[in-house]
């Protein structure tokens, strides 16, 4: 039976829809197409002198200006063939084609995931060039200072070619060099300082009793505002993006000053002192995973015991429990080398992500204290919070949110959810041919230590440098130790050495060279190969300890491989490993910590940490959206 002629125009008017979506070009068709009529421009460009060519961006900038969103495809690649010629005579770089790309998609507002090496560093300065164009202020937001320094000076004599103005903001710089910094068209920054600057602007602003008076001050020339951000966030650039987006925000940051407590002080001395009558096991039990404190029966038995004769701070029971449990956390969680060094007699808190100390930084609700005490050190006075606002909230605020990572595909769904950015996968500039070796389980830490140890004499007996990552400090110093017991030089990068970075980077490419580093080299360090390693087989990458995301085990390996050359990464394990202990049950690891279910192991630790950390992530976002509904009316 044939359809009714209203159904059959219906059924053809679907079916034409249909042909023309599948003939539509996918976006990354597109991109390829208009990389590729970018690159066809390159001759009206090459044959330019200098100042023709400044004096065509001058009119780009011009036209971008005008045109600002509806800006013509024609203009837009027009303008990127100049800004492409641009960079290859001022820092060296010619964009090659997948790199054309990755600044398409930035501009986009996509998330572009661009593997180790494919030269994000040029794509961010040309993507950021291109905002400033079309009047968009730009941050570039990277995951630490070094490599704020380090692109923003690279990218210098782009920006001077373009007539921008571009610069760094890093910690310790004086306000009023931040102010002017941030009034450039390109600020290179960290999320950190930024973050921490709009929280400062902010509470310069309500402390102007007459919003209006100060308003009419700002634009009198006589007087300058204390304000350091100023205007509105417009625009950013996010490398790594995924450590930024997701690794970071988990934890708000927050503006605080000192207020003197001495009743605290001699409290987190006296819990210090009562802990060390507590047994784990015993007294009290331990979540890893959460850094959870039970007391036993046979605990809260002592604490009760115990409190009733230590004054009148502990007489209350909550406030008992509360000192005792800042105390146990200390000692089980918290651990020199590991979470914080001492420098100083202060307590340095160690990025876990970055491996980087953050010096500014304290622990709060009195843990701080705790392990101060813990520690035998001088006691600072805690902090009250004036102003906090979280990663994911701030980044938020931008208008226009673009950014870069080599790993992405795994959080893909979580960075559209809460930043509506899309992932774009950019292929390859040339193949990878770095090599996958098998990963090596063993039940005991020792051995694997020592397998790392003979693994790295074989592979240094060829010649090849080797870069191996450490989850802290004290494995790092460990391990060197190791290696000088047995006469193996090698070169140490974690956040007691900082001063060493740049140096020891530029060199970890040579022959015969071993480098041990924390997770400072995960991300942003480019390892260049020397000439004769090449043949040798390139750099070898050994993975001493999985970290709680795959992403960032991911981000180590691709340290290997850069730009097409050869190389190999490793991973090693052992189920003594901190991963095991937080997040596999006592049932879980009699179960599959054996060598032939290592992988299956693995795989079911760091999906529980990664499931653990996403649920903490969730519940800072619906924080965020109910303040968003209840101070609504405070305006944006």
């Amino acid at each position: 039976m044939s359809a009714p002629a209203n159904y059959q125009g219906a059924d053809a008017l679907v079916h034409g829809a249909i042909g023309r979506w599948q003939r539509r070009p996918s976006q990354k068709q597109r991109r390829k197409r208009q990389a590729e009529r970018i690159d066809a421009l390159e001759r009206q460009w090459k044959d330019l002198d200098e100042a023709s060519l400044r004096a065509q961006l001058h009119d780009c900038r011009a036209d971008c200006a005008r045109a600002g969103a509806h800006l013509p495809e024609d203009r837009l690649l027009q303008t990127l063939a100049g800004l492409r010629e641009a960079a290859s005579r001022t820092v060296g770089w010619r964009a090659h084609l997948v790199q054309l790309q990755g600044v398409l998609a930035l501009n986009e507002g996509h998330l572009a995931e661009m593997a180790t090496g494919e030269g994000k560093t040029l794509v961010a300065g040309l993507a950021a060039a291109l905002s400033a164009f079309r009047r968009r202020p730009c941050h570039v937001i990277t995951v630490n200072d070094y490599l704020v320094r380090r692109d923003a000076q690279r990218m210098r004599s782009f920006y001077d070619c373009c007539a921008l103005r571009g610069g760094s903001v890093i910690a310790g710089m004086p306000p009023k060099e931040r102010r002017l910094v941030y009034a450039q068209e390109v600020t290179h920054v960290t999320a950190k300082e930024v973050l921490a600057d709009l929280l400062r602007d902010a509470l310069a602003r309500d402390a102007e009793p007459h919003a209006s008076r100060a308003l009419i001050r700002e634009m009198r020339a006589s007087t300058r505002s204390p304000r350091v951000l100023g205007g509105p966030l417009v625009a950013a650039i996010v490398d790594e993006a995924d450590s930024v987006l997701i690794d970071e925000a988990v934890t708000p940051l927050i503006i605080s000053r000192p207020r003197e407590n001495t009743v605290l002080t001699a409290a987190a001395r006296e819990g210090a002192a009562l802990a060390e009558a507590f047994m784990e096991g015993v007294d009290y039990t331990a979540d890893a995973a959460r850094k959870e404190i039970r007391l036993t029966d046979a605990g809260k038995a002592k604490l009760i015991e115990r409190g009733e004769s230590m004054g009148s701070l502990w007489c209350a029971p909550k406030r008992r429990w509360e000192l005792l449990r800042s105390a146990l956390i200390a000692r089980a969680f918290f651990h020199v080398d590991q979470q914080y060094l001492i420098e100083k007699g202060k307590i340095v808190i160690v990025d876990e992500f970055t491996g980087r100390p953050m010096p500014q930084r304290t622990w709060r609700q009195g843990l701080h204290q705790a392990i101060e005490a813990k520690e035998d050190l001088e006691i600072t006075p805690p902090n009250e919070t004036i102003a906090r606002m979280s990663f994911q909230r701030f980044l938020r605020s931008y208008r226009y949110l673009s950014g870069m990572t080599g790993t992405a595909r795994e959080a893909a769904s979580e960075l559209w959810h809460i930043y509506e950015l899309p992932v774009m996968r950019i292929s390859r500039h040339r193949p990878e041919i770095t090599t996958r070796l098998p990963l090596q389980a063993f039940d005991r830490a020792e051995s694997k230590w020592e397998a790392i140890v003979a693994a790295i004499q074989e592979v240094h007996a060829s010649g090849r440098p080797i870069l191996v990552g450490t989850r802290s400090v004290h494995a790092s110093e460990q391990l060197s130790q190791r290696l000088g017991s047995v006469g193996l030089a090698c070169q140490v990068l974690n956040a007691a050495r900082l001063a060493e970075e740049a140096l020891i980077v530029a060199k970890a490419g040579e022959c015969g060279r071993v480098t041990i580093a924390t997770n400072m080299a995960g991300r942003g360090t480019d390892i260049v190969l020397d000439d004769e390693v090449v043949p040798l087989g390139g750099l070898h990458v050994i993975v001493a300890e999985p970290h709680e995301s795959s992403r960032i085990d991911r981000q180590l390996m691709g340290r290997a491989g850069r730009q097409g050359d050869p190389g190999s990464a490793q991973l090693f394990l052992s189920f003594e490993d901190e991963l095991f202990q937080k997040h596999l049950s006592s049932q879980e690891r009699r179960v599959l910590c054996r060598r032939p279910l290592a992988t299956m192991a693995l795989r079911r630790a760091q999906s529980r940490a990664e499931s653990l950390a996403y649920k903490q992530r969730r519940q800072v976002l619906k924080m965020d959206d109910w303040l968003d509904k209840s101070l609504g009316f405070a305006g944006s």
